[in-house]
């Protein structure tokens, strides 16, 4: 008797085309559209898309993060949850349009972070670092977690034991 094989984790979810989501989405602002409409070489788009439960909805939700293709510095992040009736069957239920964002999933909650860059920093080395931890409930998100780094300046060939940043503080509330 054999047994079947494990389904692989592309069997849970639907792949979606995350430049016409953005495109199509009025939350979106005008420099991302741009910057995701055309590729940054061949057909390679700026964009990264994570599939996870974040919202408890029975199909996985869609984390799209936008970065620049010079850099990949990120422009934008969005998470979509499946809903019937909205455009491409997703509504917009996060976003978040900072600089040097990054949103992704921490055991099962939405995890954005937000290089911070002092006056004279170059693009490629940020002072610190914010990072919000949010879960959702009631239909959106709220924010319950949130703590910053600041980095070391000095190389880490310089750093004790290689450690290159220290973190300074954690706040968090419910809410």
């Amino acid at each position: 008797m054999s047994s079947a094989p494990a389904p692989t984790p592309s069997a849970h979810y639907k792949k979606v085309n995350a430049v016409k989501l953005l495109a199509a989405d009025p939350k979106v602002s005008a420099d991302v559209k741009r910057a995701v409409a055309k590729p940054c070489a061949a057909d390679e788009y700026p964009i990264e898309v994570t599939y996870a439960s974040l919202t408890g909805s029975k199909s996985p939700d869609i984390i799209v993060n936008v970065m620049t293709c010079a850099d990949s510095v990120g422009l934008g992040s969005y998470v979509y949850r499946e809903q019937a009736g909205s455009p491409d069957g997703y509504d917009n239920v996060y976003a978040n349009e900072q600089p040097s964002v990054y949103a992704g999933v921490d055991k099962g909650e939405l995890e954005v972070s937000r290089q911070t860059y002092a006056s004279g920093d170059q693009v490629c080395c940020p002072s610190g670092e914010d990072v919000m931890t949010y879960r959702w409930a009631n239909d959106h998100f709220t924010e319950y977690d949130r703590y910053h780094t600041d980095y070391s300046k000095t190389a880490v060939d310089d750093t004790p034991d290689g450690i290159a940043g220290t973190a300074v503080g954690t706040t968090g509330s419910e809410g």
